[in-house]
Formats: structure tokens, C-alpha cells, sequence
């Protein structure tokens, strides 16, 4: 069975899986030709240059008022870690350099992945999170909006579905929140909304290394997962894993930050494993479980529910739709008894901070970067409706057999960052399983592309006075 057939699991995947191990691992298997133990050097100093350039990363991060959120410049003591005390920070050029080689390397690694056993691309997996759970908060101040809407309704009694945090200014917490947040109620699904309750009482110390931990398995665990879909796909697993555990922005702007994408990660990639191993009603309500976390996981849904076509498959798609509303009644019900009508403000507030828009998106990036002003809105609302153009398109070739609806579900995912109004780097979690598992070569090329256009966006951040462009 092709990746590009309707769901379903398929037998060759092991047995491409056992191929290559024992191309991997018996005396002829090393035996390789120059080209491919170049191949295997080359893949050898990705490996090794994400490691660096991490480490180096976080052990400067305390020192390094870029990496750190603006809230916490200068970084107090009890929030810097054990390599608060290396002593060292990173000028502007030399992090520009270290994030521009990280990856480069992470690139090389991709290309070289055929050649490196599982074990060096999982051990350097778990080093690079390792790292950056022992570095000070990275790169943004959601950990501590997190906690704080978790001390609304746990400490005060208050929805953070219909206040922001300015409703409690005193609270000791609210000068670490970011100023764009201050007055924003929250933009985050009840499931993690109610996580964020039973970690109010910690200290801010504690709570920012309890979301960055749980960011950390979340990651490892999501790695786990797109493992095995691999394997049932037909897809080389290493390849797969490496797409996602090495991605620069997965981990130090998502690992590093402890946001919940991560989190979201888990269900979703779960969801769609058990999609693919036929268990429809368990697989899609695990993937509304991401949604409860974070509503961008219900987009890959749509796609599960239109890939199940064809008279046999009828009966698979009725599964889908009733794990779907099943899971659906729960969460509302949840929701509803936890915050009442709460949680039906969140899509008009997220709308509201779409609207506000963001210079690192790529619409923002047009709009003042390139100096196009009203140019540049025009831009984002034709890539808006590029969007939905595209959305439906993919959507129309999924029913109809034509398209593989994990692929498509990653190309939406791509269409989605790039008319997004607001693109922060973590957001590229959304894309990077779908991209694994989809079989679909362009769509690999796409993400990584990808990848280095959103991090080149940021490092321009990085130079005074609006970078080249002298904005």
C-alpha cells in the first residue's frame, strides 16, 4: 500500500524498517562506497553542530538579553538554572552565527539521515532537550501568561476566558507578563486551561520548569509516536524522527519556551497513529483532545474525516465522526461546568490577535520590513484568501481520492503559517509531524524551507535599528 492510498496501516513498512537495519548493521552494510561514507561523515557533523551550537546556546542564554524574555532583562538569579553561572553572554553576530549554523546543520543531518543509525539520531534527540530544559526560559514570555490564567481561576476565582491579567495587576506574577498579553484573556483550549489550574500553586521558578519539563516529554513523546506512524506508513522512522526531535525551532524557541504546542503534539500525533491503525473512534477523539489544548489541532480532522472515501469506507468514516462528536459533547461539557460560557469567547479573542498582526509573520514582514505598507495588508488578506482557497481545494482532492490526507493536511498546515498574521517560530510544530508522515517529498523540502525562512525572519530581528533593511 502507497502512503498515497486512504487510511490505513501498511505491512511494508518493517519490513523496509529490517532492510535497513541490516544495511545498518552487518559487516557489508558498513562497507560503504566513498559517497555514502561521506554521506555518513557529513551526517555525523549535523549531529555534531546541533550539539554545539545548542550548548553553547544555553549556557550563554542568562547572559544574553535576546534570548531571554523581555521580561526578565536582567535575568534574576532564581530563574537562571544551573548555567546561570557560566559567566558568559552572546553578542548580536555571534548568535546570529550560532542560530544560522544550527541550521545549516540540522539541514545536513536531514540529507544524511539514511546513513546514521537510530540510536545517534535519538540519543542527540533527547541531549538537545536535555539542554535546554537546564537553560533560563527562552525567547518568550507565554510560560508565565500560562501560570498566570492558571492563578485566575485557582487563586482568585476569576475566568481568564473573559479578563486578561490586567484584572489582577497586583498579583506578584503580572510584571512578567508580556505587554501584548496583559490585557488578552486567553487564547488556550480547557484541557490545558485546567492544567494550568493544578500548577497555580508553584512558584514562578517552579512553574516555568514544570511547563518546560512537560514540554520536554511532550517532545519525546511525540518523537515516540512518529516513530511507530512511520513504521505503519512505510516511511523510514529515522528519517521521520529527525525531521521533528532536531528541528532548531521545535526546540529551543518551543522546547525552550515550555510552550503547550508541544503538549498539543502528544494527543495529535497519538490521534493519528491510531487513525492509521483503524481505530477511527479513539484516533479522533484523541486529536479533538490537541484541540482542547490548542484549537489549531482540529485542521488534520477534517482531512482524516474526508480521507475515509469510497463505499468501504463508509463505515470507518461514521467511527470517525462519532469519536469526533463524542470527544466534542465531553470537552463542551467540561468546559461549560468548569468556566461556563467562557469558552466561546476564545475564537473572538483569538481573532482579535490575528487581527493585531505581528512584523515576523510574513505578511507583517512585508508590511514594514519591505517598507510596502498598505501594499503589504493587501498581501495578507490575499494570503488569507489563498488560504481558504487552498484549504478547500485540498480538502475537494482528499474526498475524492486524488491526495493523501496526511500530506494534505501538511500542506494546509504550510498555507496556514504563511498567511498567518501572527507567526511565531513554534508555530512550525503544526507542520513538522504532518511533513514527517506524509510521504510526500515537496512537502519535506517545504518544511524545512520553511523552517529556515521563519528563524532568517527572526535573525533579522536580532539586528539594531530593524536589521538590512533599516527599519
Amino acid at each position: 500500500m502507497s502512503v498515497h492510498d486512504s487510511l490505513g496501516a501498511t505491512d511494508t513498512g518493517a519490513a523496509r524498517v529490517a532492510a535497513r537495519s541490516r544495511a545498518l548493521g552487518t559487516p557489508a552494510g558498513r562497507a560503504l562506497g566513498t559517497p555514502a561514507r561521506l554521506r555518513a561523515h557529513t551526517g555525523w557533523v549535523g549531529l555534531g553542530g546541533l550539539l554545539a551550537t545548542t550548548l553553547v546556546v544555553a549556557l550563554g542564554a542568562a547572559r544574553t538579553d535576546t534570548l531571554l524574555p523581555e521580561t526578565v532583562r536582567p535575568l534574576p538569579s532564581w530563574l537562571a538554572g544551573p548555567f546561570g553561572s557560566t559567566g558568559f553572554g552572546l553578542g548580536t553576530g555571534t548568535l546570529i552565527g550560532l542560530l544560522a549554523l544550527m541550521f545549516v546543520s540540522y539541514a545536513v543531518t536531514l540529507r544524511a539521515t539514511d546513513r546514521l543509525s537510530p540510536r545517534s539520531v535519538l540519543m542527540c534527540i533527547a541531549a538537545l532537550n536535555a539542554l535546554v530544559l537546564l537553560a533560563p526560559p527562552l525567547l518568550s514570555t507565554d510560560v508565565f501568561s500560562y501560570q498566570f490564567y492558571g492563578r485566575m481561576g485557582a487563586v482568585y476565582g476569576a475566568n481568564p476566558y473573559l479578563a486578561g491579567p490586567h484584572a489582577l495587576a497586583l498579583d506578584p506574577l503580572f510584571p512578567y507578563i508580556g505587554a501584548k498579553w496583559s490585557y488578552t484573556p486567553t487564547v488556550y483550549g480547557p484541557l490545558f486551561t485546567l492544567l494550568s489550574f493544578a500548577l497555580a500553586p508553584l512558584s514562578i521558578a517552579a512553574s516555568v520548569l514544570a511547563y518546560k519539563a512537560i514540554a520536554v516529554l511532550a517532545s519525546l513523546g511525540t518523537v515516540i509516536l512518529v516513530w511507530r506512524a512511520a513504521r505503519l506508513r512505510g516511511l523510514d522512522p529515522v528519517r521521520a524522527v529527525a525531521l521533528v526531535g532536531l528541528n532548531p525551532l521545535l526546540v529551543l524557541y518551543g522546547v525552550g519556551g515550555g510552550h503547550n504546542d508541544l503538549l498539543m503534539l502528544l494527543p495529535l500525533v497519538a490521534g493519528i497513529y491510531l487513525l492509521l491503525s483503524r481505530h477511527e473512534r479513539s484516533g479522533s477523539a484523541m486529536v479533538l483532545a490537541a484541540a482542547a489544548i490548542k484549537i489549531t489541532a482540529v485542521l488534520p480532522l477534517a482531512f482524516a474525516i474526508a480521507g475515509r472515501g469510497g463505499r468501504r469506507e463508509r463505515n470507518r468514516r461514521r467511527d470517525v465522526l462519532i469519536g469526533a462528536g463524542a470527544a466534542t459533547v465531553a470537552f463542551a461539557v467540561l468546559g461549560f461546568a468548569v468556566f461556563g460560557t467562557g469558552p466561546l469567547h476564545m475564537l473572538a479573542t483569538l481573532q482579535q490577535v490575528q487581527s493585531e498582526g505581528d512584523w515576523h509573520s510574513i505578511p507583517g514582514f512585508i508590511s514594514t520590513r519591505l517598507g510596502l505598507g498598505t501594499a503589504g495588508h493587501v498581501v495578507g488578506i490575499v494570503l488569507g484568501v489563498a488560504f481558504l482557497v487552498a484549504f478547500g481545494a485540498l480538502l475537494r482532492r482528499v474526498w475524492q481520492g486524488r491526495m493523501d490526507w496526511i500530506a494534505a493536511a501538511g500542506w494546509t498546515a504550510v498555507a496556514l503559517l504563511i498567511s498567518a498574521s501572527s507567526l511565531l517560530p513554534w508555530y512550525v510544530a503544526w507542520l513538522l509531524p504532518l511533513a514527517a508522515l506524509g510521504g510526500d517529498r515537496r512537502l519535506w523540502r517545504t518544511t524545512v524551507l520553511l523552517t529556515g525562512a521563519i528563524l532568517a525572519i527572526q535573525l533579522i530581528g536580532y539586528l539594531p535599528h530593524g536589521g538590512i533593511f533599516g527599519l
